[in-house]
């Protein structure tokens, strides 16, 4: 099971938009992730945001890259940016990737 948390040991429900962008000689990548009304930004939320966790059977993937967008004072979106600085770590974020879109019924799509 893939999962993504904003605060260790609670999943967040809310499904991202994730981008990819990737340099031409494959040495770099980035995903950005945009939740819209995020759990981790509820007042029920019991913790505080300590970074974006992508937790799977292969182990843990962290970036502390996470941003909250607010509008009219209120808190709406959460943006997380995931650095990949070699073909390794696109190849294992894509592994998560696969893992959680089958979890949670996405597909991929080239834009």
């Amino acid at each position: 099971m893939a999962t993504i948390q904003f605060a260790r040991g609670i999943d967040e429900k809310a499904i991202p938009d994730v981008r990819l962008t990737r340099s031409r000689d494959n040495s770099q990548g980035t995903a950005t992730f945009y939740f819209n009304d995020p759990d981790a930004l509820s007042n029920e939320f019991p913790e505080e945001i300590t970074g974006m966790y992508l937790i799977d059977e292969e182990g843990e993937l962290l970036t502390r890259e996470v941003k909250a967008k607010f509008v009219n004072g209120k808190p709406e979106t959460i943006e997380a940016f995931y650095l990949m600085n070699s073909e390794e770590e696109w190849d294992r974020f894509m592994r998560f990737m696969e893992r959680y879109a089958e979890a949670n019924g996405l597909e991929f799509s080239k834009s």
